[in-house]
């Protein structure tokens, strides 16, 4: 394809691409006070959390259950469009990301190919439990902070703090749980080694303590022991991963022979290159007769 024709193949992607997000966008604003196949709606599901605070500490009026505050007009319909296309975007990931899969596809050999779909699988898993994990964590790192009022306050918090409150820490839950596949495949291509891993463990603990005491979004201490134990784990598990790498590595170089070769002799690769079909040559064209001038005598007929 040209570069023209890439552009255009580009275009067609990214454009079947937001009509998929457009339509889950639509179907979350929907889905935000409409239940589906027995299913709690959008909007109980992100109350929810909230709703985990003891009834004695926020604010609740008689009968009419748990209700966030609104102090801006239109804030609610912001708030369900920004919930709304989120979710959409989540539920149609395949579809959009099918699309840019198949722009991508195409200038990838096999090989390449069943590593990416891997890839790309491991990371959905992950930050999915990332994001499930920050949504069980959220109600008690809510009751620990609004805790310290005892009862001299009460909590009544505004509609727009607490979903972008949550949807900060879902999305930094879900990300944070890529890095230990980041760290799996640097071992795969061979940048960090599992001796390396296993001798910087220690200083890798204390740094994934700083690193959730830093990008959690709250200041409650259930939600930051929460995302650096479950990264501590992770990294544990991808350590393991390397090990078993490492370990098949070596044992397909001793097999191969490749330890015992000294560093002044050449490996034994075979370094005959490969023979390159020449292409036929082209048939030169034969040239049109020069019509001859009226009235011009032919050599022929002189002789």
């Amino acid at each position: 394809m040209s570069l023209k024709d890439h552009l255009y193949d580009l275009r067609h992607r990214l454009g079947l691409a937001l009509l998929f997000i457009a339509l889950g966008a639509i179907f979350g604003f929907i889905w935000w006070e409409v239940r589906f196949f027995g299913l709690p709606d959008l909007g109980d599901i992100v109350v929810q959390p909230y709703c985990g605070i003891p009834e004695t500490q926020r604010l609740t009026q008689e009968g009419r259950g748990c209700q966030l505050l609104q102090t801006k007009p239109f804030e609610v319909f912001m708030i369900r469009l920004k919930v709304g296309a989120g979710a959409g975007m989540a539920l149609t990931a395949p579809l959009w990301l099918y699309q840019l899969w198949r722009f991508i596809s195409p200038g990838l050999y096999a090989k390449e190919r069943r590593i990416a779909v891997v890839f790309v699988a491991c990371a959905s898993v992950l930050f999915v439990a990332g994001a499930t994990l920050a949504f069980y964590v959220v109600p008690q790192g809510l009751a620990v902070l609004v805790g310290f009022g005892d009862d001299q306050f009460i909590t009544a918090l505004t509609a727009g703090e607490y979903v972008s409150f949550v949807l900060a820490l879902l999305l930094i839950f879900g990300v944070s749980f890529e890095l230990p596949l980041i760290v799996v495949m640097l071992n795969q291509v061979g940048v960090v080694s599992y001796e390396k891993l296993n001798k910087w463990r220690r200083g890798i603990v204390f740094a994934l303590f700083i690193f959730a005491a830093i990008a959690t979004p709250g200041t409650d201490p259930i939600s930051m022991v929460a995302l650096a134990v479950a990264l501590v784990l992770l990294f544990e598990v991808a350590i393991q991963i390397a090990r078993v790498h490492d370990k098949r590595v070596a044992r397909r170089r001793k097999a191969e022979g490749l330890d015992d070769i000294p560093d002044d002799v050449a490996a034994p690769f075979d370094y005959t290159p490969s023979a390159v079909e020449e292409p036929s040559p082209d048939p030169v064209p034969t040239p049109d007769p020069v019509p001859e001038a009226p009235g011009r005598v032919r050599y022929d007929d002189v002789t």
